[in-house]
């Protein structure tokens, strides 16, 4: 064994030993607004139920390690008191993955991730209608732990309703947890789902990538490929260009082909996603 204060290591190595040893961590994609009601969606993984009666979850948006700025998450919570928290299932993993990049307040982080914002019943907040469970929240209290980076803000959520997708129910009309197949958050770049176990993404932050609203109309479109693997063509910071699609193009020995979509398919199951994209444009 190895011990030590953990104030006396740096807080990346800090903060790694801690998600690296609680977890699988559920993942709260929270969608708040501004008071000029501009949207914002994202995930966080510092997040957990803790009673029934009232219903009340928790999560927190850390100022950030690396400039100690805080996120917008917290500005639009201080100004409305208001969140809508969405679960994560397997399904819309890489869509949330885009969310979390660090984008300028001014962006929608719903059209960069591809899924689509649906009014909350009892709060301004927007819901994620592809989450399959959706949590409209009046925030209680927020608690701050500091003002340094990596001091926490912990918001304590009163739920006010709740949406639930029937089809993740089992016949008692409760939720089934492989219907769901929800992620949770590991240490670095690994994750888990309810079905299969670990896997690994990458987490784009400070990368801005394309987003769904950066790629032809076309793809996003697709009656083939998933969200999921759209969204790992979104995640590239730029569209190829004619000598990059060219080259491709040859490298796969495509002349002709017949069904573009299917092998771009393989090729990103492969995690070939900037030759798939290249082929699909």
């Amino acid at each position: 064994m190895i011990s030590f204060d953990p104030l006396s290591i740096p807080i990346p190595k800090r903060h790694q030993y801690i998600t690296g040893a609680v977890g699988p961590r559920p993942i709260c994609w929270a969608s708040t607004v501004n008071e000029r009601g501009e949207s914002n969606l994202a995930p966080y993984s510092f997040f957990n139920a803790i009673g029934s009666n009232p219903p009340t979850l928790v999560f927190s948006s850390n100022r950030r390690g690396r400039d100690n700025s805080t996120k917008d998450t917290l500005h639009n919570i201080m100004a409305t008191k208001e969140v809508v928290i969405n679960v994560v299932p397997f399904d819309l993993v890489n869509q949330m993955n885009i969310s979390s990049t660090d984008y300028d307040s001014s962006i929608n982080e719903f059209e960069k991730a591809g899924v689509t914002a649906i009014a909350s019943t009892l709060v301004k907040p927007k819901r994620v209608k592809e989450s399959p469970v959706q949590f409209e929240c009046k925030v209680k209290d927020v608690i701050h732990f500091g003002e340094v980076g990596g001091a926490a803000n912990l918001f304590i959520c009163e739920i006010v309703q709740i949406h639930i997708d029937e089809n993740i129910l089992d016949e008692d009309e409760m939720i089934d947890p492989m219907k769901i197949d929800l992620v949770g958050r590991m240490g670095k770049s690994y994750y888990t789902r309810s079905k299969e176990g670990i896997f690994e993404i990458d987490n784009p932050f400070t990368k801005i990538n394309l987003g769904f609203d950066g790629l032809p109309k076309h793809i996003v479109e697709s009656k083939i490929l998933t969200g999921n693997e759209i969204a790992q063509l979104a995640m590239e910071t730029s569209l190829p260009d004619e000598k990059e699609i060219k080259e491709t193009k040859e490298s796969l020995s495509l002349n002709h082909p017949t069904d573009l979509e299917s092998h771009a398919r393989d090729l990103i199951q492969a995690g070939e996603i900037r030759k798939a994209l290249c082929l699909l444009i």
